[in-house]
């Protein structure tokens, strides 16, 4: 069921997602060379923390505040001691905050340190992907939409492969709401946008096969083909006469 926001949880939920844009101003120019990926996400909590929220992913039982996933790892990877990050690595960070019961979730891939051109014109596609997804995600147009502009974008243009396991969906009172926002076409529902919506709209782009699999530890999923992956992710809030974006930070990360 999709669960249309009126204006005081949207009032709420803008809240949390700018409290998680002023995160990532903090967090992405700390991640360097050295880190591990559990150092990253402790900067997260710390954060989370000062300003009176609670990491959203505790609810879904995942060992993190961040999901904090490394070049071939797509999307959910797991924080941990022994995950070192180099120079040149993309390190995607997955964050949701709960603050006051209202569900913020965002995704910004960092480029650390000296990133070759190949892997910089992945994340410039999958930003790319991810406006054109947001400029279709108005009301009246369908979800399908969304999925085709990302697609159009991602493949179309780029000739990346666009990941079907995993897709967007709508958020702000939990974690996971209806309707899931495909990135690519696919056979299914089709609702019509609303206003009062709130959706999570994640392009997941692969520079080879858009085929992935999940790592023994039962979260982390990576590309089949071993090949680097850029994930990039905002909220948006549906009105009658505009979408606005409830996650945007500033040109560091967006």
């Amino acid at each position: 069921m999709i669960r249309l926001k009126n204006e005081k949880e949207i009032d709420g939920i803008r809240k949390s997602c700018h409290a998680l844009a002023d995160l990532f101003r903090e967090v992405v120019p700390q991640v360097e060379p050295g880190m591990s990926t559990k150092d990253v996400d402790d900067l997260v909590v710390k954060f989370i923390k000062k300003i009176g929220g609670v990491p959203a992913w505790y609810s879904e039982d995942f060992a993190g505040a961040a999901c904090i996933s490394v070049n071939e790892q797509v999307i959910h990877g797991v924080p941990s001691k022994k995950k070192i990050i180099h120079d040149g690595d993309l390190v995607s960070l997955d964050i949701g905050i709960d603050l006051d019961g209202y569900i913020s979730d965002s995704c910004h891939t960092v480029q650390v340190g000296n990133v070759k051109s190949e892997y910089k014109k992945l994340v410039k596609a999958t930003r790319e992907s991810l406006r054109a997804g947001i400029e279709a995600c108005v009301a009246g147009n369908r979800i399908r939409d969304i999925s085709n502009a990302v697609n159009d974008v991602a493949n179309g243009k780029y000739g990346y492969g666009v990941v079907y396991d995993y897709c967007g969906h709508g958020v702000g009172l939990g974690v996971h709401e209806d309707p899931s926002i495909p990135n690519c076409p696919m056979s299914g529902p089709n609702p019509r946008i609303q206003p009062g919506m709130v959706l999570a709209i994640e392009p997941m782009i692969n520079l080879g096969t858009a085929d992935v699999h999940t790592a023994d530890d039962g979260w982390t999923v990576l590309t089949n083909d071993g090949k680097w992956s850029c994930h990039e992710e905002h909220t948006v809030a549906v009105f009658e006469d505009h979408t606005e974006i409830l996650t945007l930070c500033d040109d560091l990360v967006c």
